[in-house]
């Protein structure tokens, strides 16, 4: 029986010879980590036991390099890598962490142990409440809040998941209303955001939700993201740069002239509206920008220019100046979740 995948997707990850930092596809097993120079290859390049190894986070072994993790195999060899984003980080080293815990106490991984620690009872249908929660004009509103000098973006409160569960009659009180919270965050359907949350959860706190205006939670696919305010307030920022960034992660990006394929990280902006992508082993300023206004965002089934083996989960983007983009996502969710946030981004900004 093969070991079950608890999550998978591009990390940025440093060579254990020639140290040079590349994209890979990785995939988290019950008992290992696997990583692949391309989603579509067969073998994977290398295996990383998770059995006796340790994982450092945040890892400052790099000055410039953002989110950063680090495993430590049982015989002291360290694999780095690199998330696109904080949430991005913060999500697998929660997965990693777990994984190593349940191969320490000879358990199974499970995300929905929640259910039987708390005795939730098996009449609740956490999926279509969370469902329900989601909902853009009944379900629970999605805010850029800010504190600690920090914004942060798509999410909400922890007493507004409590007002909204009482309020939609879907519990009778407040403590029960945190139990159902408790078991939504423990079966990944809410997140945790901020030092606050993100303590409970791991324990620290009496209960692992907050019903608390101070506390902060997201849902896993709105694109939630942080970012930090700047103290500097001489800085003048290109406009194309000035936009509230709305969504981001890596990509594979058709090249213009040579065909081929590479994984990149894009961050999207409205008002204005860019699209800019990014080399995800190194460099601050983007590789380039498509600007979004007017522009047109569609699914696309074939493409003459990609192998039929990795025709999956593409889209293209025609600019208002009508030049052509061809993208691929990881999996369908991820390519309707993009084209959704192009379009509104393409309607809402400059």
């Amino acid at each position: 029986m093969e070991p079950k995948r608890i999550r998978e997707g591009y990390l940025v990850k440093r060579g254990s010879v020639f140290n040079t930092w590349k994209p890979m596809w990785v995939v988290l097993l019950e008992d290992g980590i696997e990583f692949y120079k391309k989603k579509s290859d067969n073998s994977p390049k290398g295996m990383i036991p998770l059995k006796g190894s340790t994982l450092t986070s945040p890892c400052q072994d790099f000055g410039k390099r953002m989110f950063v993790f680090k495993i430590t195999t049982t015989k002291q060899q360290d694999h780095f890598f690199q998330a696109a984003f904080l949430e991005e980080r913060d999500a697998w080293v929660r997965d990693i962490k777990k994984a190593i815990k349940c191969i320490e106490g000879g358990q199974k991984f499970a995300r929905k142990s929640t259910r039987r620690s708390i005795r939730l009872p098996e009449t609740v249908d956490l999926g279509a409440l969370y469902l329900s929660m989601k909902d853009m004009e009944k379900g629970i509103k999605e805010l850029n809040l800010e504190k600690d000098k920090k914004i942060f973006n798509h999410c909400f409160t922890g007493n507004c998941v409590i007002d909204w569960l009482v309020s939609n009659k879907s519990v009778r009180n407040r403590q029960e209303g945190l139990m159902i919270a408790s078991s939504l965050l423990g079966e990944g359907y809410l997140q945790p955001a901020g030092e606050l949350s993100k303590n409970a959860a791991d324990g620290t706190a009496e209960n692992p939700f907050l019903d608390n205006p101070d506390a902060f939670y997201y849902f896993p696919d709105s694109g939630f993201f942080c970012e930090e305010n700047s103290s500097d307030d001489d800085v003048i920022l290109k406009e194309e740069f000035r936009g509230v960034i709305i969504k981001q992660g890596c990509l594979l990006k058709q090249g213009h002239r040579r065909k081929n394929w590479k994984v990149r990280k894009f961050v999207l902006r409205e008002d204005p509206a860019y699209l800019h992508y990014y080399d995800p082993a190194g460099g601050e300023d983007p590789l380039g920008a498509i600007h979004l206004r007017g522009c047109v965002v569609t699914s696309v089934e074939s493409n003459p220019d990609v192998r039929k083996s990795e025709e999956e989960n593409l889209f293209e983007i025609i600019t208002a100046e009508e030049v052509h983009y061809f993208l691929q996502a990881a999996t369908s969710k991820e390519r309707t979740e993009w084209i959704k946030a192009i379009q509104v981004a393409s309607r809402t900004g400059k």
